[in-house]
């Protein structure tokens, strides 16, 4: 019986592009074999066609035109690996609607328009999938999906943002402060020039939109989700949360309570005998608590060449051989979830306080809270210099949002506060 050809054009021939060349190469007996099909990449748009690559393109034939792959008769499948949300949605739509399937590793695309672009592939009967959009080679999305389909999903939360746990790592650690550590994660390639993408926690809100979405069945809404990021952690909170029993790690976590939906980003402290305290460095981790199978755990490089290119591939043998569901997101009937007020969210929370230590300094503080019914669950308090200042970390317990902010808003008032009052989730997740 003989093999078809898939012929495969290529938008990104950086780092992924050239891992999906290289592992296409490397394993192609097995990919054959899996498929049913001879893929072969025939074309690649590039910015620089004379620019040195990871992988070879002697059977590639490249170009500086993006539209003359997608506008290629001959090209079966589109790799859309550039990155952005302008020419990249150009072209994926261009694709589209010349009937081409389309495989993306970009979740800034997906989580921003995704649900239009969902809409058009379906009108045009093609496929769009983007396993490798949210955390690099780990298969997390096909499990929510397929393997944990006879699940209600209760919870999803997941460190899947390796720049920010490589620093956290560290900062634990090595006790070394948060701009020492992002220095080190922008020379080993960790981090961009800008860093902000990763650090304030952007990057890990647009995957969270898209986990949340296929977890809960609701349509794509990144501009619902509560961020906050890394970059106001201090040396003084990772030792408290160390001492008091926690790890910080900076979490996407995804709810749905009483048929609202919550999403958020934000750093958290979370028991150190929990799974995810226990994935450090540039790692990504993926919690999935479904009613019927309970926790589950899926670890794995959250990005990387070779990693990526895993997913993206799995994508593509997928679409050869037809398994695709068409029950994934933009071919269901994804609801209109309404999003839950974050001053409704209920969580466990940490404080950490720089006040004047004084005779009746922390009585006056448990007043404040006690008036607002808040109980202190925990209190650690440390002397940090000559003038009388002290630190002070408080548990509380499990309250909203919106009275814990009344209650701090009220200290804050407080001549013997010397700066903002920190606030950190504590979650207990497994």
């Amino acid at each position: 019986m003989r093999v078809k050809n898939v012929n495969i054009g290529i938008l990104g021939l950086g780092t992924v592009g050239g891992g999906v060349v290289n592992v296409l190469t490397r394993n192609q007996a097995e990919i054959t074999r899996r498929s049913g099909k001879n893929i072969t990449i025939t074309h690649a748009a590039v910015r620089d066609i004379n620019q040195d690559r990871i992988c070879s393109t002697d059977d590639i034939s490249l170009t500086q035109d993006p539209f003359e792959i997608v506008n290629n008769n001959d090209i079966d499948v589109v790799l859309e690996l550039v990155g952005g949300t302008g020419l990249a949605k150009d072209l994926v739509e261009q694709a589209i609607k010349n009937g081409k399937h389309v495989i993306t590793a970009n979740k800034a695309l997906i989580a921003i328009h995704g649900n239009e672009l969902l809409e058009l592939a379906k009108a045009n009967n093609t496929h769009l999938l983007f396993e490798a959009a949210v955390a690099g080679g780990i298969p997390i999305l096909k499990s929510l999906e397929q393997g944990l389909s006879a699940n209600q999903v209760e919870l999803v939360a997941g460190i899947i943002n390796g720049t920010g746990n490589f620093i956290l790592t560290e900062m634990r650690d090595k006790g070394r402060d948060f701009d020492d550590v992002l220095k080190e994660a922008q020379a080993l390639g960790y981090a961009e020039a800008d860093p902000t993408f990763d650090v304030e926690g952007i990057d890990a809100a647009h995957k969270l939109a898209i986990l949340g979405s296929i977890a809960f069945g609701c349509k794509l809404q990144f501009d619902n989700i509560s961020t906050e990021g890394i970059s106001q952690i201090s040396g003084e909170d990772v030792a408290f949360a160390t001492e008091l029993g926690y790890s910080i790690k900076h979490l996407g976590i995804a709810k749905k309570i009483d048929n609202k939906v919550q999403m958020r980003v934000h750093p958290t402290l979370i028991p150190k005998t929990s799974l995810l305290a226990n994935v450090d460095g540039v790692m990504n981790a993926v919690l999935v608590k479904g009613n019927a199978v309970g926790p589950t755990l899926y670890y794995g490089a959250g990005a990387g060449d070779e990693a990526t290119a895993s997913a993206v591939i799995a994508d593509l043998i997928d679409i050869i051989k037809d398994t695709v569901s068409h029950d994934i997101l933009g071919w269901q009937n994804f609801e209109d979830c309404p999003a839950c007020d974050t001053n409704d969210i209920e969580s466990v929370f940490y404080l950490r306080l720089l006040a004047t230590d004084k005779p009746g300094v922390l009585a006056d503080i448990t007043a404040i809270f006690a008036n607002h019914s808040i109980s202190v669950e925990a209190v650690v308090q440390k002397q940090i210099d000559s003038k009388n200042n002290a630190h002070i970390a408080i548990i509380t317990n499990m309250i909203k949002t919106s009275e814990l902010n009344e209650a701090v808003a009220e200290i804050q008032k407080n001549d013997f506060i010397q700066e903002d009052v920190k606030i950190i989730h504590i979650e207990t997740l497994d």
